[in-house]
């Protein structure tokens, strides 16, 4: 463009070709408006700060470098989804993992000692019409109401005289209000805690059959330390081994047991008690997790306390202890499987054992041996498909550590002798000593944890992939140090 027609050009007007040289002659605006075109170009994919990228689409390289960059760009962009897509399978298996921590405390809450006699109904108890109603139930009677032949050879000369007479129903005329197998029946025929327990010492202060609730479970009549229901408050301990907990001394009143003539539900083979320790907030199922106790021996029960917690869904498949049923507030395996087993026997049986909770009617001693405890046995021989009982979210549980020593000793059997009105046989066979006390004062935690969530997953994207900012504040950085 020559001078004249720079000159001759219209003001404001933007002549093309305009070179940079020629920028005081053109017209400020044009200037402007040339600015802000190249503004508001579109930026193209070889302008981008992706690394890899704009080198692949480059126009101005070479054919071999773009297809390099293009064969690496590709293979990385893979290998991130792959590891994106194992990291996010990951995440979706809700994977878990536990942590076991030992806490120390100044005070811990003693559990709850559940005890009963191996020996349901105590024989010498029984009267003309419990005989009558439930002597074939308890196997000492036929079918046809008649004493088993056996029994004469078993009993002893005073004894069978006795029975004899007791199973003598020809002029007897029996009851028609007999309630079955009931709460009332299994209380009156119980050992009674009063003529069991010779001794009774917490933390070295006197103890009695106050401080013991009555309980029902599949041996019957039975006895629970520290309950913590019925307005009893919660006995607590300061320290642990023995002399610290609970220590009692029993008289399992052998010359009581029922006669065996054989192999019924209700007898037994043991001479003993059976014990179970447990939370308050959970109902014994002594014949599945009890431990026994012999006569003739003190045994030391050491105990630990474990507190555990289990995730829900879908992490795990635990369930909130706050959701009760109707029989009980607290959810628990124990209470689970009673409430199970009360269902299930209600059902098939139209009437409950005496240990089931619920407002059914108790069975009767022909509905026990022919229904209820048929039923009941096959269920627990199932698989376990029927009484499904998931974990709890909040377990507290206790281990034990068994030991024992013999009693009476040569030196102390004198004296127990004449302190009971026993003789030493006597002693050895029937009377025994159970300590519970707590190894140490502390407790265990065993928690189950989540093991990866939505930020370790965006945490590790992170380490993998950095934003263009990240980037170029480091090229800075290092541009700085240069100079340094």
């Amino acid at each position: 463009m020559t001078r004249e027609e720079r000159i001759r050009a219209p003001a404001g007007s933007c002549p093309s070709g305009v070179a940079r040289r020629d920028a005081q002659v053109v017209p400020p605006t044009c200037y402007a408006s040339t600015k802000q075109q190249r503004a508001l170009k579109l930026p193209t994919l070889e302008q981008t700060k992706l690394h890899g990228l704009r080198y692949m689409c480059s126009p101005r390289l070479a054919f071999q470098r773009r297809a390099f960059w293009f064969l690496a760009f590709f293979t990385s962009l893979g290998l991130l989804l792959s590891w994106s897509s194992n990291r996010l399978l990951y995440l979706l298996s809700f994977p878990s993992h536990t942590r076991v921590q030992l806490e120390w405390s100044k005070e811990l809450a003693f559990p709850a000692v559940t005890l009963c006699n191996n020996n349901p109904v105590r024989f010498h108890k029984l009267s003309k019409s419990d005989l009558y109603f439930a002597g074939y139930w308890l196997g000492l009677l036929l079918a046809n109401r008649t004493a088993r032949p056996l029994l004469a050879e078993l009993l002893p000369e005073d004894k069978h005289k006795w029975f004899h007479k007791l199973a003598d129903f020809r002029l007897f005329l029996p009851p028609r209000d007999f309630d079955g197998i009931s709460v009332g029946f299994m209380d009156r025929l119980g050992h009674q805690l009063e003529d069991m327990l010779l001794s009774c010492r917490y933390r070295g202060e006197t103890c009695g059959p106050h401080n013991f609730s009555t309980v029902f479970t599949r041996y019957g009549k039975c006895y629970m330390f520290n309950s913590g229901h019925d307005g009893r408050p919660l006995l607590t301990t300061v320290k642990g081994g023995t002399g610290n907990g609970l220590e009692i001394m029993l008289d399992i009143q052998q010359d009581e047991y029922l006669p065996i003539w054989g192999e019924t539900e209700e007898t037994t083979f043991e001479a003993g008690v059976k014990v179970q320790i447990h939370s308050q907030s959970e109902p014994p199922f002594i014949q599945e997790l009890g431990f026994g106790v012999a006569p003739g021996f003190q045994t030391f029960v050491a105990t630990q306390e474990q507190r555990l917690t289990y995730l829900p869904s879908p992490w795990g498949t635990c369930r909130f202890s706050d959701l009760g049923s109707d029989f009980f507030p607290v959810y628990s395996i124990s209470a689970c499987r009673i409430d199970c087993e009360t269902r299930y026997i209600v059902e098939n049986c139209n009437c409950k054992m005496v240990h089931m909770p619920g407002d059914a009617p108790f069975c009767t001693p022909e509905q026990y041996k022919e229904c209820a405890e048929p039923a009941l046995s096959l269920l627990t021989e199932k698989d376990g498909g029927y009484c499904m009982c998931t974990m709890p979210c909040n377990l507290t549980r206790y281990n034990k550590e068994l030991s024992m020593v013999k009693i009476p000793s040569k030196t102390s059997a004198k004296y127990l002798e004449k302190k009971f009105n026993k003789s030493e046989k006597y002693i050895t066979e029937n009377i025994l000593v159970l300590d519970v006390f707590f190894e140490a004062l502390n407790y265990e935690t065993i928690e189950q944890k989540k093991a990866y969530e939505v930020a370790g997953l965006l945490a590790d994207k992170g380490k993998t992939v950095r934003s263009p900012g990240q980037g170029k504040r480091g090229r800075r950085t290092y541009r700085r140090s240069e100079y340094l």
